[in-house]
Parts: C-alpha cells; sequence; structure tokens
C-alpha cells in the first residue's frame, strides 16, 4: 500500500501523522511511505531521519493527496484537504465530524473511506487512539489553567498550590476519564485543593480507592456543578460521549455568577466544547474573557507538546495503520470489530451513528455501508 504523511496545516499544530520509527515499520512490512517535506522539521524529525527510514519526500500535500492509497494525519482535513480526497482512498486520522458540519458534508461528497482515531475501541469500552491525546490534554489543562490563573494573564492571581499560611486554589474537574483523572493528578500534584465530578458511582468508587482523600469524589448534578464551579478557580471541561457533541454543562447565567478572574480549560473543544460559552480557539490566541472569567479553549491542546504527542500517537495508531495497510482497508474493517468503530464515513454514507444523530444525516451500519460499496464496484 502507498500511505501518505502530509504536513499538518492548522494554526500552530506541529504534531505529524507518523515518525520515523513508524515509517520504518510500515516500510519493513512492504509499504511505500510519502512524508511531506518538513513536515516534522518542528518537533526535531528531520527529511534525512524519514529517507533513512525509508520514506519518499514530496514536496507538495496535492502530490500526496493525488498518489497515496491511504492518507495519515493528526487533525481533521481542512476544508481544501478534503476536496483533494477520492472515492476509494482511506484516511486515518482525528475527525471530531459531531460539531462539523461542513467537514462532514465534505468527506461525504469525496466518496472516501474516513476513519476516526477517536471512536477506534478495545475491550472494555476504551477508546486506544484518544487515550494518548486525552492523557496530555488533561496533564496541559492543569499547567494551563495555572498559567492563566496569573493576573498578567487575566486570572484572579491565586497560585495553584497555595503557599505555608496561605490556602491553595479549588479545581473543579468535570469528568473522571482519561482527561479528568489526569487532570485530577497534575493538580493534586501541584498542592491544589481537587473535586472531580462524575456521573458513575463505579468510576467515583475507582478513583477514590486510587487517591483517597487527596482527591474530593462527588457525583455529578445540576446542583452539585452549580456549587462546585461557584466556589472554583479552575474549572477543567473533562467530558466525552464518544464521536457525539460534547453536552452543555455549565450554562452562560451560571458563568456570570462564577469568581472573577476564575479560568475555564474546556478540553471538550474539539467536540463542540462543555461549556455554553466555550468557542474554539488557538495556541496563538489561547484566551478570551466572558463575565471576567478567563476561558482557554484551545482545539489542539496536545500540539503544544507535539514531539511527545506524536511519538505517543504514533505507538497507538500503528498497529492500526499496519492492520489496515497489510489486510487491505475493507478486510481489516470486516475482521476488526474495534477498529470498524472508528469507521464514520464510508462511500458517501455516515457510518457512526452519533455523528448521524448530530448533523443530521441517515445512519448506515459500518458493515452494511462496506457491504453496498462492495456491490456498486462489482456491477
Amino acid at each position: 500500500m502507498l500511505i501518505g504523511v502530509p504536513k499538518e496545516i492548522k494554526n500552530h499544530e506541529y504534531r505529524i501523522g507518523l515518525t520515523p520509527a513508524g515509517v520504518k515499520e510500515l516500510v519493513s512490512h512492504g509499504h511505500q511511505v510519502m512524508v511531506q517535506s518538513n513536515g516534522g522539521e518542528a518537533i526535531g524529525f528531520d527529511n534525512n531521519q524519514y529517507v533513512a527510514a525509508g520514506a519518499e519526500i514530496v514536496s507538495e500535500a496535492p502530490e500526496i493527496f493525488a498518489r497515496a492509497d491511504m492518507i495519515i494525519k493528526v487533525k481533521e482535513p481542512q476544508p481544501n484537504e478534503c476536496r483533494m480526497l477520492r472515492q476509494s482512498q482511506t484516511v486515518f486520522t482525528y475527525l471530531h465530524l459531531a460539531p462539523d458540519p461542513e467537514q462532514a458534508r465534505l468527506l461525504l461528497e469525496s466518496g472516501a473511506t474516513c476513519i476516526a482515531y477517536e471512536t477506534v475501541t478495545s475491550n472494555g469500552r476504551g477508546l486506544p487512539l484518544l487515550a494518548p491525546m486525552s492523557e496530555v490534554a488533561g496533564r496541559m489543562s492543569v499547567q494551563a489553567g495555572a498559567h492563566n490563573l496569573e493576573k498578567a494573564q487575566g486570572g484572579n492571581g491565586m497560585l495553584l498550590g497555595g503557599v505555608p499560611g496561605v490556602e491553595p486554589a479549588k479545581v473543579l474537574v468535570i469528568g473522571g476519564g482519561v482527561v479528568g483523572i489526569n487532570a485530577a493528578r497534575m493538580a493534586m500534584g501541584l498542592g491544589a485543593d481537587v473535586t472531580l465530578l462524575d456521573r458513575s458511582l463505579d468510576r467515583l468508587k475507582e478513583l477514590d480507592m486510587i487517591f483517597g482523600g487527596r482527591l474530593k469524589t462527588v457525583y455529578s448534578t445540576e446542583d452539585a456543578i452549580e456549587r462546585h464551579a461557584l466556589e472554583a478557580d479552575l474549572v477543567v471541561g473533562a467530558v466525552l460521549i464518544p464521536g457525539a457533541a460534547a453536552p452543555k454543562l455549565i450554562t452562560r447565567e451560571l458563568v456570570s455568577r462564577m469568581k472573577k478572574g476564575a479560568v475555564m480549560v474546556d478540553v471538550a473543544i474539539d467536540q463542540g466544547g462543555c461549556f455554553e460559552t466555550s468557542r474554539a480557539t488557538t495556541h496563538q490566541e489561547p484566551t478570551y474573557v466572558v463575565d471576567g472569567v478567563v476561558h482557554y479553549c484551545v482545539a489542539n491542546m496536545p500540539g503544544g507538546v507535539a514531539r511527545s504527542s506524536t511519538m505517543a500517537l504514533t505507538n497507538a495508531t500503528l498497529p492500526y495503520a499496519l492492520a489496515l495497510a497489510d489486510k487491505g482497508v475493507d478486510v481489516a474493517l470486516a475482521d476488526d470489530e474495534h477498529l470498524r468503530n472508528g469507521l464514520n464515513v464510508h462511500a458517501g454514507m455516515v457510518t457512526y451513528e452519533a455523528v448521524a444523530d448530530a448533523l443530521g444525516y441517515d445512519y448506515v451500519s459500518a458493515m452494511d455501508a462496506l457491504a453496498r460499496a462492495a456491490l456498486q464496484q462489482t456491477a
């Protein structure tokens, strides 16, 4: 299979779809890999390293999109990239389609097979390709929150961990998944007073066993969110409904009553955000203020630590990329239910139910879509 790795073009996005080590692994399986020139240079992966791994260096993205059987990326295809995709081509990347109707429309029009990292599953309902970036984003959320609590950044001037004789900042983490547990761990490590809300009693019991009295665990209700948000200096939104738009858990009215100079970090912004006042920001302009509350809503947070993120992501995605390349896309999807759960769009059909519901498309199961497309090819 001929695999293409274009340079990412989103604002301040320095990650790349494969490390040189990942390229070497695919080449050792008999596949060809094209990498766009200087695609990983900003994070220390230069053209020479990719050539040594067996890759072909290609100057411009259009050539990669024109030639490759499968495109491996990090971020969702931008409109001009979507328009370069074609029928019988596969794109393997984060998509986050539910809050992005334009991308969904363009991918459907392309006829391509679009597999989303964020909906690939594992045993135990895990999300193995989302987890590495969720770990990064969870840890970064507290780092970003602590920085923006500084008075010069618009915050209320609280030191997250306090000092002897001065109480620490209050941190509220909404959601006890991978993002939430990493945010809580970082905040506790800095000495903050941390409360975590979740709707799963089993998860709250598990976190209580792990952290004991260092972490306050509270069952999530509207009343609990309101009470703790009003007390918080930092709120981390860490909720996830796989493939679907994030629920709005903090209303604009509640934001208006929060502490002036409090900071809200919305890690769910890729799925539309879990605060009513959230809108996507960039690493270049990461924050804005609503009713005196600082909002940090960077849509590609792990891009801020792009080298670490790229290595972690390649470690997770490579086994699936190898399966798609070694077996062929249709066979790999048919053989592996968990990989098949990543299929969001195929041959002009929406194959992920939450995306179809969010955007008003007819839902076609992945197996039915694969069968229909195969019939059309043989007709």
